[in-house]
């Protein structure tokens, strides 16, 4: 084997700083060569205080399901690292390509929450300005936000940008087809791309073991010749170094770079799933024990880095920023009919106008 192609492979255990006890047993010879920095306290304290946050925005979103208030909502529980610290990691010129599962990434990204549930709302395609969060829409259809960042890390590139594109990705859309165009073009091209997938251990009822046959995930990215990690993606520390030597590597020039996170949903897939069905409680708990906030806090705490006081001060916080969101999610949301005939073509289609004039004398009937 070449020095080229070993340099490509992930790492033979995923990269891991602290243990599910919370103490500091990382990263190890192999993580350290490769030049995986454990983050400073105060670097710490800000994704388990967004993490906090985060959980109890989750939380809340779940409750407004229940209410009525939202169509539908994929809860994140969880997988809170790999939602937090690779957004904190971003600088505000980088592009972050999202998947339905991260509300809880873009609320980290400093987005308003009521536009972030705007599209699991049902009452507009998307609820924030994605140009001026440097944030694509939440992406339905799996993967083909893969091909979207490659495009994007590319145009970056050639407007002599040193942005990143961040793309998140599941394990599920690890078989689809977009998935291997989108790195295939970024290795190509030699795209700033970083694809971190987490990998949660089921594609809605579907385990991993019947997707792939490959050791991890992260070994996927030999075969288009971009290097690859994997980490313990309920280790924030990990997560977090990781995911800034990635994005170093594809802001320097080296092309795109992938990162498996192994991680677990603990909630169903979505308020509409029984996951009962499809996996067992023993599982479920022993993955709760595993929870990346009570980890990272475990080792905060020892640090001295985090004191009660904070913790308080960023719990109060946390039910602030719920009850705000509570508020404003009760209030009916303005709506506008035609513009579901918006944004489909440059030039409207004589069906799409045909279909537009059925709407509208349905509108103006209904308020006579």
């Amino acid at each position: 084997m070449s020095k080229t192609t070993a340099d490509l492979l992930p790492c033979g255990d995923p990269v891991q700083f602290l243990n599910e006890q919370g103490e500091l047993t990382g990263p190890g010879e192999e993580a350290e060569a490769r030049g995986y920095l454990m983050p400073s306290d105060e670097d710490l304290l800000a994704v388990w205080r967004q993490m906090v946050i985060g959980r109890r925005f989750d939380a809340q979103a779940t409750a407004l399901t229940k209410q009525g208030r939202l169509a539908v909502y994929p809860s994140s529980r969880g997988q809170d690292a790999c939602q937090v610290a690779p957004v904190l990691a971003l600088q505000e010129h980088d592009w972050f390509f999202p998947t339905y599962r991260d509300s809880m990434a873009l609320v980290s990204r400093g987005l308003d929450p009521v536009e972030v549930l705007t599209l699991l709302r049902g009452s507009w395609h998307c609820g924030y300005d994605p140009v001026a969060n440097n944030t694509a829409p939440q992406c339905t259809p799996l993967a083909t936000q893969a091909v979207h960042a490659a495009g994007a890390g590319h145009g970056l590139a050639r407007r002599g940008s040193d942005g990143v594109a961040l793309c998140f990705i599941g394990d599920g859309a690890t078989s689809e087809g977009d998935f291997h165009e989108g790195l295939n073009f970024a290795a190509v091209f030699n795209a700033p791309t970083v694809y971190f997938v987490q990998n949660n251990k089921y594609a809605i009822s579907v385990p991993l073991a019947k997707q792939t046959k490959a050791p991890s995930l992260a070994y996927k990215g030999i075969g288009y010749g971009i290097r690859s990690e994997q980490v313990d993606g309920n280790d924030a520390a990990a997560v977090l170094a990781v995911t800034r030597a990635a994005l170093e590597h594809a802001s320097s020039g080296s092309g795109p770079f992938l990162i498996e996170a192994h991680t677990y949903r603990l909630e169903a897939h979505t308020n509409a799933d029984d996951a009962t069905r499809y996996r067992g409680s023993e599982e479920v708990a022993e993955w709760s024990t595993r929870d990346p906030i009570a980890r990272l806090r475990t080792y905060l705490v020892g640090t001295g880095a985090l004191t009660p006081e904070i913790e308080e001060e960023v719990t109060a916080a946390a039910e602030s920023y719920a009850a705000s969101l509570r508020e404003r999610m009760n209030l009916e949301p303005e709506v506008a009919p035609l513009s579901l005939f918006e944004h489909v073509y440059a030039q409207p289609t004589p069906q799409l106008r045909e279909q537009a004039d059925l709407v509208r004398a349905e509108l103006e009937e209904a308020q006579a």
